[in-house]
């Protein structure tokens, strides 16, 4: 097994053991990235010299016992949307030609100060502003989208190219490229997770968060990056809390809400099976299933529209009036549209989001969890505009992968996505669990325990490389 195989936290153990040694890691990492990037194109820039540098440090320092902890000498890829000094943020748009960060954002500079080595930034749909990240294929299938807007971070990880990566969600952008391409994706709790320095795309609804090989894994990031920054006003100082699931798969106790209405919905059917064999097995290990009715489901679109689109038109209007050109055809005409958009419909869009969260706490009340599909349709093929349903109803391609995360970014509950499976054509399936808000310890709990039982996981397959 070469070092790039191993997930965050095998890597984490084979270091602190002397096994292997940070250099060595990062090289590994670094050759993968050589092997795959010219086929998967997932960063934006590959930061060789800064990995080696911090790698050889992180050696140094083990060396004389001053162990930092699990990303100690770890691979790190960060979303180009994500400051780190002295380097480009380009949200992987021309309109960000020449920028250089003047500091590091909280969470890069957190990573550093636990060790991590950055191996370089990944690409996003422009400015966050999508559901595909058009320019990186899919680390499973490279005629497939990867999924957006975190595409290049999941597919990095995906294809062995990080331990570890970091996304924005502000609909879904960590979980649904982490459901296409196999790998784990955790959006926080809203305010957890501290974005003082990370590019916005909406203000009210934007979190960032891991994506990584395995659930443990994404439990050992979160540690590194939660704490209270004032430079963000929505940052909390959250309860104390242990965010690394234990060792057991037994979820006796834990209640499971189980959609009657919404997440079942216009659903592919190998993706609704997989799902809900997860979910039986979730039972088998204990946990108790709960039948619930998700509240408030005809608001979550013109909701989540209502708010993202004139917050992403406020954040760019100084840019998009100077330099309207310079951003592709699709994020343009999204941002023009925002400026349309009356405060009063923004007004009655808060409001929506107000409702909406308190009828979710109810809700939440009842179970611990809930389980569902991350997003309805395995990843499309490059290029494909709508999925036809077996009714005969069509939709966008991105209304259709949204349509299932948003909720989770209205409401600000954390969500995580996890593998349970591939489909007839050998792609990655997801499962969604959505708990209480800081309740990320028992949506970690479960998804640590059902992937303990065998399920999907492991890098892409090597014809995608």
């Amino acid at each position: 097994m070469e070092p790039y195989e191993l997930t965050l936290a095998e890597a984490a153990e084979a270091v602190h053991s002397r096994q292997v040694s940070p250099v060595e890691l990062v090289e590994s990492a670094l050759a993968r990235i050589a092997r795959v990037e010219p086929h998967l194109n997932a960063f934006t820039a590959v930061t060789a010299d800064r990995a080696r540098d911090a790698a050889r440090r992180a050696e140094t320092e083990i060396a004389r016992g001053a162990h930092r902890g699990p990303l100690h000498g770890m691979p790190v890829g960060l979303k180009d949307l994500i400051d780190v000094a002295g380097t480009a943020t380009t949200a992987s748009s021309r309109a960000r030609t020449g920028h250089r960060a003047e500091a590091d954002s909280t969470v890069a500079a957190r990573l550093a100060s636990a060790g991590a080595a950055l191996v370089g930034k990944t690409h996003t749909h422009e400015f966050a502003y999508g559901l595909t990240t058009p320019q990186t294929a899919n680390a499973w299938d490279p005629d497939r989208v990867a999924g957006g807007s975190s595409g290049g971070s999941a597919v990095a990880v995906a294809a062995g190219a990080a331990a570890f990566a970091l996304g924005t969600d502000t609909g879904g952008s960590i979980r649904v490229p982490a459901a296409l391409n196999g790998v784990v994706g955790l959006k926080p709790t809203y305010g957890l997770v501290p974005r003082h320095g990370v590019t916005s795309l909406s203000w009210s609804l934007d979190h960032v968060g891991p994506l990584t090989r395995t659930v443990e894994d994404a439990g050992l990031v979160l540690a590194a990056l939660v704490g209270h920054d004032p430079r963000d006003p929505a940052s909390v100082a959250a309860p104390a809390a242990d965010h690394r699931p234990g060792p057991g798969t037994d979820l006796t106790g834990l209640r499971v809400g189980v959609p009657g209405n919404y997440y079942f919905d216009r659903v592919d059917p190998e993706v609704e099976a997989a799902v809900r064999r997860a979910i039986g097995r979730l039972e088998e290990l204990g946990a108790r299933l709960v039948d619930v009715e998700i509240p408030m489901t005809r608001y979550v679109r013109a909701a989540h529209w209502g708010l993202m689109v004139p917050e992403a038109s406020a954040y760019h209007e100084r840019t998009l009036r100077a330099v309207p050109d310079l951003y592709g055809a699709d994020v343009r005409v999204l941002l023009e549209a925002g400026e349309l958009m009356t405060a009063g419909d923004y007004l009655r869009a808060q409001r929506a989001r107000t409702l909406m969260g308190r009828a979710w706490r109810d809700m939440l009340e009842a179970v611990d969890l809930i389980a569902a599909p991350t997003v309805p349709i395995t990843a499309v093929e490059s290029g494909r505009t709508e999925v036809t349903w077996g009714d005969g109803s069509t939709e966008n391609v991105a209304d259709a992968y949204v349509r299932l995360s948003a909720p989770a970014n209205l409401t600000g509950v954390p969500a995580l996505s996890v593998p349970v499976g591939l489909d007839s054509a050998g792609l990655p399936i997801g499962m969604q669990l959505m708990g209480r808000p800081f309740g990320e310890a028992a949506v970690l709990r479960a998804g640590h325990a059902f992937e303990r039982t065998g399920s999907a996981r492991g890098l892409a397959p090597e014809r995608a490389a």
